[in-house]
């Protein structure tokens, strides 16, 4: 049987990791991201690294890798394998931004493996950073059909790349958006819709309290309760109360 060969890097990150592993996290990381038998997380598989040292790797590392090396990483089955790929990825999607973002390559990639971006951390670390910054100044209709595909992550993936146009205080998105994912029966994206939509509050309290108004009725309970978390106590009695 012929297996795939490991590229350089891609076997530098695999053992910087294993030496950054834990046993006690190793079994502690299937529990926290529900990788239980029906859980959004089923079947991952964890070395027991935890995220500032992923990040350590990737820094040591991103420079010399190649498409090659991400694509492998983003392959793995291990989480943090993946993980650390996509803080290479974005790593290389901000050069490359930086010098001249007509020629940067990696958001093709981000977009061509979106199927490994399959956990809340791996979504939560990347979309924002890669997708949104790449559709600032372009046409965005690849997130309202990622928010309306059957797809957990790539329904996620949707509203927290909105985080990217909160923080230039554009909200157009972040609404539209919400409103498409109202009806969503997952916590995740009630969790990731409530959290966007407090961000976008911080920056237009008036403008997100008269979506809120217009449909606190209708959402559900975590969502509402992450997008008031940051208000002032009886605000956020009124607002619970509906």
């Amino acid at each position: 049987m012929n297996f795939p060969t490991m590229s350089s890097v891609y076997s530098k990150v695999h053992e910087a990791l294993v030496n950054h592993s834990s046993a006690t996290k190793a079994a502690f990381f299937p529990r926290f991201f529900k990788t239980g038998k029906g859980e959004y997380g089923e079947g991952d598989k964890f070395l027991g690294v935890v995220v500032p040292a992923q990040r350590a790797v990737a820094k040591q590392y991103w420079k010399e890798a190649e498409e090659e090396d991400i694509i492998q990483l983003l392959d793995s089955a291990w989480h943090e394998e993946r993980l650390t790929g996509l803080f290479i990825l974005t790593a290389k999607f901000r050069e490359a931004y930086k010098k001249d973002p007509a020629k940067n390559k990696w958001w093709k990639l981000y977009l061509k493996k979106m199927d490994r971006v399959n956990n809340w951390d791996l979504v939560d670390t990347s979309a924002p950073q890669i997708l949104g910054c790449w559709l600032e100044d372009k046409d965005r209709s690849i997130l309202y059909k990622l928010a309306a595909a059957n797809d957990l992550w790539k329904n996620r993936i949707a509203i927290i790349s909105t985080q990217h146009f909160i923080r230039n205080n554009d909200l157009d998105d972040l609404e539209k958006i919400a409103q498409l994912l109202l009806p969503h029966k997952h916590d995740l994206i009630h969790k990731a819709v409530g959290w966007m939509l407090r961000e976008g509050w911080q920056k237009d309290p008036s403008r997100i309290e008269k979506w809120l108004n217009r449909n606190k009725a209708i959402m559900p309970r975590t969502m509402l309760r992450y997008a008031i978390e940051k208000m002032e106590k009886g605000k956020k009695e009124r607002y619970m109360s509906r």
